[in-house]
C-alpha cells in the first residue's frame, strides 16, 4: 500500500531534478559566469536515476547537457576550459546515473521474483484454512514483523479429523528462513498426525519427536493444540499462551494450564509432560488463539494491548470483519510497525 508520505517523496523526487536545473539557470543568468555554478546542472540527472527507469536520467541528462552548452554558449565559457569541462561533468554523471538505474532495474525485478516465490511459500505452507470445520467458522489473520515479508515463524492449521476439529497454533523461536523451515516441519507433522493419534496427548508427543529430531537443540516452538468436540473443547498448551474464550454475553477469559508445559522441541530436557483441560464451548462462543506478537503489542509507553478488554470488538456477525476490526484495534494501539509476527485464528461455534 502507498502511503500519503511515500506518494509525497515520490512527487519531490519526481520534481526534483527540474527544480535544481531551473535554480541553477536562474542563477547564473542573474549573478554571471563568475558564480561557477554551472556544473551543478548534473545534479538534474543524478536526482533523475533515484526514481524510474533508465531512460528518465537519460532524458534529464539530455535536457542537462542542452541546458548546460546553451548557458555556455551565453556566458561566453566554451573559449575557456570552463564550459567543456561543465559539459563533460554533466556527461559523466548523466552515464553514472544510467548505469544506476540500470542496476537498481534489475534488483527490483529479481527482489519481484523472490517475492513471488515467497508467496508460494506461503500459500504451501500456511494454505488456507477452511472457512468452516465441523460446526466451526473459521479466520485467520497474520501480520508479519519485517515490512516486505509475507510470511515468518508463527503458525496455524485447522484439520476436520475423526477425533474432531483439531487447531494448532504455534510460533517459532527466532526469525527469518531457519524460521519457516521450523515452522513447515511442525505444519506437515500436525497434518499427518491430526489424522491418525487419537487424543492430544499422542499428539503432541508425536510433534515433539519431531522438532527434535529434525532440528536438535537449536530451535522450538511454542504451541497450543485444540481439539473441538460436541459442546467442548479439549486444550493442550505447549508454553504458549492460553487462547482467549468468549461467551455468548461477551465477557472473556483466558483459561489457563493445568500444569506450564515446556515449548515443542525442549519436553525431552525434563520440565512437565502438557495435560489436556477442557472447557466449555456451545453455540454462539468464540475461541481465539493467538501468538505472542499479539499479546505483547506494546504502544508507545510501553503498555501491552489489553487483549481481554477488546472482546467486544469480536461481536461483528461476520466473522471475518471480526477478526479484521481486531486486528486494527492492535495496529492503532502500537502505531507503528508490529516488533514480532502476529497470528490470530478466531472460531466461532455455530448455532444449529
Amino acid at each position: 500500500m502507498i502511503t500519503a508520505k511515500h506518494w509525497g517523496g515520490r512527487v519531490l523526487l519526481s520534481w526534483l531534478p527540474v527544480v535544481v536545473m531551473v535554480l541553477v539557470a536562474v542563477v547564473d543568468l542573474t549573478a554571471g559566469p563568475g558564480v561557477g555554478l554551472l556544473p551543478l546542472v548534473s545534479l538534474g540527472p543524478a536526482f533523475a536515476g533515484l526514481i524510474g527507469t533508465w531512460r528518465r536520467p537519460a532524458l534529464i541528462g539530455t535536457a542537462a547537457l542542452l541546458l548546460c552548452a546553451g548557458l555556455g554558449i551565453y556566458d561566453g565559457l566554451f573559449e575557456t576550459r570552463r564550459g567543456w569541462t561543465a559539459m563533460a561533468s554533466v556527461a559523466g554523471v548523466t552515464l553514472a546515473a544510467v548505469a544506476a538505474a540500470v542496476t537498481r532495474g534489475l534488483r527490483e525485478a529479481e527482489l519481484a521474483s523472490v517475492r513471488s516465490i515467497a508467496e508460494v511459500a506461503q500459500r504451501v505452507l500456511l494454505r488456507p484454512v477452511p472457512r468452516s470445520a465441523g460446526r466451526c467458522q473459521v479466520a485467520v489473520s497474520y501480520t508479519s514483523a519485517l515490512a516486505e515479508a509475507r510470511i515468518g515463524g508463527d503458525l496455524y492449521e485447522v484439520v476436520a479429523s475423526p477425533y474432531g476439529v483439531r487447531v494448532i497454533v504455534g510460533d517459532v523461536q527466532g526469525k527469518g528462513l531457519a524460521a519457516v523451515e521450523t515452522a513447515a516441519l511442525v505444519l506437515g507433522a500436525f497434518r499427518e498426525a491430526a489424522y491418525d493419534e487419537p487424543d492430544l496427548v499422542a499428539l503432541a508427543a508425536r510433534l515433539e519427536r519431531s522438532v527434535s529430531r529434525d532440528m536438535g537443540e537449536e530451535r522450538f516452538v511454542t504451541a497450543v493444540l485444540a481439539e473441538i468436540q460436541e459442546g467442548v473443547a479439549v486444550l493442550l498448551s505447549c508454553g504458549h499462551p492460553a487462547p482467549m474464550h468468549v461467551s455468548r454475553d461477551g465477557s472473556a477469559d483466558f483459561p489457563q494450564p493445568p500444569v506450564h508445559a515446556p515449548p515443542l522441541g525442549l519436553g525431552l530436557r525434563g520440565g512437565e509432560d502438557p495435560q489436556p483441560y477442557r472447557i466449555g464451548f456451545v453455540p454462539g462462543e468464540q475461541l481465539l488463539f493467538y501468538t505472542d506478537g499479539v499479546s505483547e503489542a506494546r504502544n508507545a509507553d510501553g503498555a501491552f494491548y489489553p487483549l481481554g478488554a477488546r472482546a467486544s470488538l469480536l461481536r461483528d456477525k461476520d466473522i471475518d470483519s471480526a477478526l479484521a476490526a481486531l486486528r486494527e484495534d492492535i495496529v492503532g494501539h502500537v502505531r507503528g510497525p508490529v516488533e514480532d509476527d502476529a497470528a490470530m485464528l478466531l472460531l466461532r461455534y455455530q448455532q444449529e
